[in-house]
């Protein structure tokens, strides 16, 4: 019986490739939070980092954006089907954040081994170069991939990164110009509303829009409401009845909360929207 439920609700769909449903979602952001809750209390306990003067703060968060990309990257290998057996579930969801959190940890070693041995003048830059390698490497992977298969279409890569790009800037000035919110200006919200309308762009793009296939919404509150509405640009205002009050809880904690804990959350809001929206515009664009 309960191994019956596990097999329907959690592991079929990540082998057969199924649509998200209810029970795993809920699942899966239970364990969003409390592993950023973990990796918090980790963090600033251990003194592992302490000794070269490691912070959680806006410039490491910044840091870690090539991490979140190379999620999304990774994932579109395993969308092309060039990677068989067992191992390509590691990288489908959830079990790519685990492999992905662990890379990224071993990273952070390595770049406090070379800072402390002063091959590196700065933590954080060789932690961040080394996720653009690993990313222009995953990366090139796929282009390799494409040459013998649909190529790169450049089109569907401008018109998306378009659609993102207006819709940001768009939200942005409303947000600025027209509810006065002007700590809007942190990068770190304008990445956050980016990564999320980035997601939003890709869906619409992918669902009505792309010259060749017909996408598919995978989760569930996605899905609903595209069927719903009879659109999948439905996924704007799906965004930004979620953006506008979480950007203002977020701001109202951060005067009075833990600014690491206030930090890692972010990046939490910023993965789940940036790491699919690249994950969505890398398959469009290769026609996955």
């Amino acid at each position: 019986m309960i191994s019956d439920f596990i097999y329907k609700y959690y592991i079929d769909p990540i082998r057969l490739g199924q649509p998200y449903n209810v029970v795993d979602t809920l699942t899966y952001a239970i364990i969003l939070v409390a592993g950023v809750y973990l990796l918090y209390r980790w963090l600033t306990t251990s003194t592992w980092l302490s000794d070269i003067g490691f912070k959680i703060d806006a410039t490491f968060i910044l840091s870690t954006l090539p991490y979140v990309v190379l999620g999304g990257v990774m994932r579109v290998i395993e969308d092309t089907g060039m990677i068989t057996g067992d191992f390509k579930y590691l990288l489908i969801t959830p079990l790519i954040y685990f492999v992905l959190f662990f890379y990224t940890i071993g990273i952070l070693f390595l770049s406090r081994y070379l800072t402390l041995k002063g091959l590196t003048k700065s933590f954080l830059t060789f932690y961040f170069w080394a996720g653009v390698l690993t990313v222009l490497v995953a990366s090139l992977v796929l282009v390799a991939w494409s040459t013998t298969h649909h190529g790169i279409d450049l089109f569907v890569l401008f018109a998306i990164l378009s659609m993102a790009v207006v819709a940001t800037g768009l939200v942005w000035s409303f947000m600025k110009y027209v509810c006065r919110w002007e700590y809007v200006r942190d990068p770190l919200y304008i990445t956050l509303l980016f990564g999320q309308l980035l997601d939003a762009s890709a869906t619409s793009f992918g669902i009505e829009l792309h010259p060749a296939l017909q996408y598919l919404e995978q989760h569930v509150v996605g899905s609903g409401l595209i069927n719903l509405t009879g659109t999948a640009f439905v996924m704007y205002p799906l965004k930004l009845v979620v953006l506008f009050p979480a950007i203002y809880i977020m701001e109202l904690y951060r005067k009075e909360a833990n600014t690491a804990f206030w930090h890692l959350v972010l990046l939490a809001m910023i993965v789940v929207g940036f790491a699919p929206g690249i994950r969505d515009m890398v398959r469009m664009v290769l026609y996955v």
